[in-house]
């Protein structure tokens, strides 16, 4: 029998229950896998594979959760086998609730993240990545992550009192609560009373408080911008000197076939430049703990790239020259995780009055530092590097 009776659960009702049973589980033991997984090249194909799986079961669930709460709101209810234990009946079915919750908002909140990511461990399915109106976003990111790990809290615990309780039916009680739901078994009392209203109530405080948490949390610190305390920028030069108001310095990688855009919040500029030749010399000191590049952050500063415990700060030396109009170049070496190395950034340059505009770029190849050895190849994280600045100066 598909459908639901008041004393046993109808097949569907069955199916929906073990199959997204199964999965959860199955997911949860992939994501603890993962989050015990160190990063490296050695493990990063796995790590894709293993987040993958991860994320399009976290989809199934997602679907079958929906599916199997649209059945329960059109099936009735079957009646609590032991309906005059108040206590009990109505921490069973709180629990019932708290896991209805989680096999929605656990789900949804990962994809969310995945949403605002970029690159990584895509779901395996042709219906597109991203859910709409969710930005790329660090942030939008970091607030679902919270959600989903608060979630996965609950959810190890409503889990454990759920088949704690199952236990207790099925080997102490033997009342036929385990097999109602294992084989359709009939049990209880038609026409008994179903429980209160509070249940559901109390699993959506509850909820709602796992949603809210990352709204009322500290926000993560972020790095300071240009100005924070760093050893600032020195050249030496009779040329005019030129003071930077402000700017950015962003990079862009290929993670998985997908670009991905960080940037250094911290970094200083010494300039000096004389418009009527067109030439001048510039020092770029870099922090580079201060990098963020999304979900790989972390990652990217560790001993396989940046490397910034032991090489925190990065320097850039230049000579400018005009070639073009207010096409420029700046000639000289980056020195990085202790390699130096020759290169070009290409740049306009727009002087009005005191004031100069700037924006330019350069590729650089992550192989050249050493960056990355162990991935040998493009597939997992691309060799050329963008790198990208923009700023504002005042002449002194």
């Amino acid at each position: 029998m598909l459908t639901n009776t008041a004393t046993r659960y109808g097949a569907l009702a069955r199916f929906f229950h073990w199959a997204i049973a199964l999965l959860i589980l199955s997911d949860i033991a992939l994501g603890l896998i993962g989050e015990n997984t160190p990063r490296s090249a050695d493990t990063a194909a796995g790590l894709q594979t293993l987040y993958s799986v991860h994320k399009t079961i976290g989809v199934a669930v997602l679907g079958l959760a929906v599916l199997r709460i649209l059945w329960a709101i059109l099936q009735p209810k079957p009646v609590p086998v032991h309906p005059e234990r108040k206590a009990e009946t109505l921490l069973a079915e709180t629990i019932h609730w708290m896991l209805y919750g989680a096999i929605l908002i656990m789900p949804l909140s990962g994809w969310v993240m995945h949403s605002a990511e970029t690159g990584f461990a895509p779901i395996l399915w042709p219906f597109g990545q991203n859910l709409p109106f969710v930005p790329k976003s660090e942030d939008v990111a970091h607030m679902a992550g919270a959600v989903h790990g608060l979630s996965a809290l609950v959810i190890y615990a409503a889990v454990a009192l759920h088949v704690a309780g199952a236990l207790k039916h099925a080997l102490i009680e033997r009342d036929g609560v385990l097999s109602r739901m294992l084989t359709g078994r009939e049990a209880g009392i038609a026409g008994a009373a179903h429980g209160s209203v509070l249940p559901p109530v109390l699993a959506a405080v509850l909820w709602i408080a796992v949603v809210a948490f990352p709204f009322v949390m500290p926000a993560p610190e972020r790095p300071e911008g240009i100005g924070a305390p760093m050893e600032q920028a020195q050249v030496s030069s009779d040329l005019p000197v030129w003071a930077v108001d402000q700017g950015s310095l962003t990079i862009t990688v290929t993670q998985m076939g997908t670009p991905v855009e960080g940037s250094f919040a911290n970094w200083t500029a010494a300039i000096a430049y004389d418009e009527e030749t067109g030439t001048g010399e510039v020092t770029v000191n870099i922090d580079t703990t201060s990098l963020t590049l999304g979900s790989v952050t972390q990652q990217a500063k560790g001993p396989e790239f940046f490397n910034t415990e032991t090489y925190a700060t990065a320097v850039f030396t230049g000579e400018i020259s005009r070639f073009d109009g207010t096409s420029h170049e700046a000639v000289g070496a980056l020195t990085l995780v202790g390699q130096e190395v020759p290169v070009t950034l290409v740049f306009d340059l727009i002087v009005e009055g005191d004031t100069a505009t700037m924006t330019g770029t350069a590729t650089l190849d992550r192989r050249d530092f050493g960056m990355g050895a162990g991935y040998a190849d493009e597939g997992t994280v691309g060799f050329a590097v963008g790198v990208a600045t923009a700023l504002t100066a005042t002449r002194q």
